[in-house]
């Protein structure tokens, strides 16, 4: 094993953090997921802006966890255009939680998002 790939993180965690109800569950998901030790909570927006070292870590890692809000993909797209897979790839919509434009949001569905994840 090289010394790279030995700091390699095994797992990191993105999210969307769009505004509307999804993006800030996409967020608090990810945030819980990471102070729970399922992985590491990294910067999308680090990806977004080109950093190099973060895109870096970002290949190097062991997976990559992707949290998006809604079909519109922004985290997706994201990571697509700067060649960085998202091995594992959950869309809050597509758990049953409608999006709305507001920022309010309940605390189970925080646990529908984690639970989600949880699932082999």
């Amino acid at each position: 094993m090289t010394e790279e790939s030995q700091q390699a993180p095994k797992r990191l965690i993105y999210c969307c953090s769009g505004a509307s109800n999804v993006g800030v569950l996409s967020f608090r998901a990810a945030i819980k997921l990471a102070q729970e030790g399922f992985g590491t909570f990294s910067c999308i927006a680090g990806i977004g802006s080109s950093n190099q070292p973060m895109i870096r870590a970002a290949k190097l890692a062991g997976e990559r966890v992707l949290i998006d809000g809604c079909p519109v993909g922004c985290g997706k797209k994201i990571m697509d255009a700067n060649k960085v897979p998202a091995d594992r790839y959950i869309i809050v919509t597509e758990l049953g939680i409608d999006k709305t434009h507001g920022l309010d949001i309940e605390e189970s569905d925080i646990e529908t998002v984690v639970n989600a994840f949880k699932k082999p």
